[in-house]
């Protein structure tokens, strides 16, 4: 089964800058699709909807032009078939420039619309918050985690930095890379995200998925099952040139701390 590239996390993101480029409308999140189109619900995941409706997701993806991770968001209307001449035209393609969705680097399932408005213009807290307890989430998400590769924090978890959605780990280069959790891949490639080289996303449950970033090679295709601790990859470098890891968890398509999964390092 076909599924996502998290990360956005993953992943995107995976993942920073990475935007969404599907059909989008405004005003009508609720109203029905026209035809030749599907209108995103909350849940949905692009590889879902490819496998329910019986297309290739590349091919869908392309259709509406969605980079990895392929980032979709409930209300969104997707395009369900070649478009004439290769891409949107007249309405629908007022529509879709008119209304397209900043998207979340590396969203990969469509997140339900916020019932308040938004608050992003309003200056992030300073004050210091106390580093999260490791391990204190991984009860919950029904999953049991391991650190992908081990070395030394170089970068923590931001919520509201979107430089910042995941943690990045200093390792040497060619070190393996292993899934966090058991789970599918369901993104094995390079990213065509800026500075994220070659990305896997491997999808652990309906609602968590991991994203490998700076990869110097992967070792795994899309599909493929794979249990915690098995290798992904080889640790790769970052644009600037130094060895290390980008790791993300995502939770039902938004980033979220890998240090609130992963064990306490020792």
């Amino acid at each position: 089964m076909r599924v996502p590239l998290a990360l956005g996390v993953l992943v995107a993101s995976l993942l920073a800058g990475c935007g969404s480029k599907g059909l989008a409308p405004v005003d009508e999140r609720y109203a029905p699709a026209p035809p030749g189109f599907y209108r995103v619900r909350a849940g949905d995941t692009l590889s879902e909807i490819a496998e329910r409706e019986r297309i290739g997701m590349r091919k869908l993806a392309a259709w509406n032009e969605l980079a990895p991770p392929y980032p979709i968001y409930a209300g969104q209307l997707l395009r369900m078939q070649t478009p004439p001449g290769g891409g949107a035209s007249g309405d629908d393609a007022r529509r879709a420039s008119a209304a397209r969705t900043p998207a979340e680097p590396a969203a990969k399932t469509a997140a339900k619309p916020p019932a308040q408005p938004a608050t992003a213009s309003k200056p992030a807290k300073t004050a210091t918050t106390p580093a999260p307890r490791p391990g204190s989430g991984a009860s919950a998400s029904g999953l049991t985690w391991a650190w992908p590769v081990s070395g030394r924090l170089l970068q923590r978890y931001q919520p509201n930095d979107r430089t910042r959605q995941g943690i990045r780990i200093a390792a040497e280069v060619g070190t393996p890379v292993a899934a966090a959790a058991d789970g599918e891949v369901v993104y094995s490639g390079r990213s065509g995200l800026a500075g994220y080289g070659n990305l896997i996303i491997v999808k652990h449950s309906p609602r968590y998925l991991s994203a490998y970033g700076f990869n110097r090679r992967v070792l795994v295709s899309e599909g493929t099952r794979v249990k915690r601790g098995q290798q992904l990859a080889e640790v790769g470098q970052s644009a600037a040139g130094q060895p290390m890891l980008h790791f993300e968890i995502r939770r039902d398509g938004a980033t979220v701390d890998p240090l609130l999964f992963l064990p306490a390092a020792g």
